[in-house]
């Protein structure tokens, strides 16, 4: 491999905003009239926010990474070390064969009562039907409902920034892509996630249908599970994010390890005219892609809901729809059945052991 061939192609970014549009996006933070009270205040608050912008402070609290780190004097962002401590631990914990089991259940939808749609989702429902079935199977049910990046304040999932398409090893796990304290790029809900999906032996999606996709909440948090399928442990190894540096550790030879592989799945898809087909497979693809196991043919299942129906009257078709309910419960117990044969190493999927001839 020639080093011209991991030549470093730049020229797209346009760099940094101009002083007044930078004031202008900082200062429409404050658009109400009621911030104008504390006029003085924020004109001090933007000149320190432009400072930082400028100066480029991402992570303006750092500690050495200390032993076990390809290089301890490297100044670690506080905020990553310890989600990756926290990390740890959660995986610790999930290996240890005396602890109760856990499913994670994705409520993917962006719809609820909280904000402008005024009503609950079909799938918030659905995933109470699987929440009770897990904890009926004697696990915890960890419920995570993406759609409150709608409702709450400040809640967010920052999209992917693509540095595994530069090199893996600059792609880290857990992402030390936020928060970017210069950008204003906080409030990132995704450590918080990367626990639960840490913490869980199995994991149950359920989600609706939207243009043929997921919902955009959904695959803000798929883009950023990216770290978990070869992301690199250790930033110090390339300098933070030294691009040459991860090209060069890629090509010398990169284990793409698997963060999250050997959990259970689950998938529930549903929708109204078209595309849960599609959605389903993505979604399967994506999960043994990533290491996951699937739990059988009933833990994945894609349905009309009301098929072709008013969306006025989605819930009173769900309500008629027994048989949709007990194939959801079903993708739950088939979970709930797969969680302790694995744990207990008494199935081994047929290509465990199998070489991959060209990991990525």
């Amino acid at each position: 491999m020639t080093d011209s061939k991991l030549d470093i192609r730049t020229g797209q970014y346009s760099g940094v905003l101009a002083r007044d549009t930078f004031r202008l996006r900082f200062m429409r933070r404050f658009y109400d009239p009621a911030f104008q009270a504390e006029k003085d205040a924020l004109e001090r608050l933007e000149a320190i926010a432009w400072d930082a912008y400028e100066g480029g402070r991402k992570a303006p609290l750092t500690v050495k990474a200390g032993p076990g780190y390809a290089d301890p004097d490297y100044d670690l962002s506080v905020e990553w070390k310890e989600t990756r401590d926290r990390l740890a631990r959660a995986a610790q914990i999930q290996r240890d064969p005396h602890t109760r089991s856990r499913v994670l259940v994705v409520i993917g939808a962006s719809r609820n009562d909280g904000t402008c749609p005024g009503e609950v989702s079909k799938t918030w429902r659905l995933a109470q039907i699987v929440r009770q079935e897990v904890e009926a199977g004697g696990m915890q049910a960890d419920m995570l409902d993406l759609s409150l990046l709608v409702s709450e304040y400040q809640y967010l999932i920052h999209p992917c920034k693509g540095c595994v398409s530069t090199a893996m090893p600059l792609c880290h796990w857990p992402c030390s892509c936020y928060p970017n304290h210069s950008l204003g790029q906080d409030n990132d809900a995704m450590n918080d996630i990367y626990e639960q999906w840490v913490a869980a032996h199995g994991v149950i999606l359920v989600a609706p249908t939207y243009w043929y996709q997921s919902p955009s909440p959904m695959k803000l948090m798929i883009d950023r599970l990216v770290c978990a399928d070869g992301g690199n442990p250790d930033p110090t190894s390339t300098g933070g994010k030294d691009v040459m540096k991860a090209k060069k550790i890629e090509m010398d030879g990169w284990p793409y390890p698997k963060h999250l592989s050997g959990r259970a799945y689950g998938l529930v898809v549903h929708g109204d005219v078209a595309g849960i087909e599609e959605q389903r497979r993505a979604l399967s693809d994506w999960l043994d892609w990533m290491g996951l196991i699937d739990a059988g043919a009933s833990s994945r299942l894609d349905r009309y809901i009301g098929y072709y129906k008013p969306y006025a009257t989605s819930h009173a078709e769900l309500d008629e729809d027994k048989a949709v309910q007990e194939e959801v419960r079903n993708v739950a117990r088939a979970v709930v059945n797969c969680v302790p044969r694995l744990r207990a190493a008494d199935w081994t999927p047929p290509d465990a052991g199998l070489r991959n001839p060209r990991p990525k």
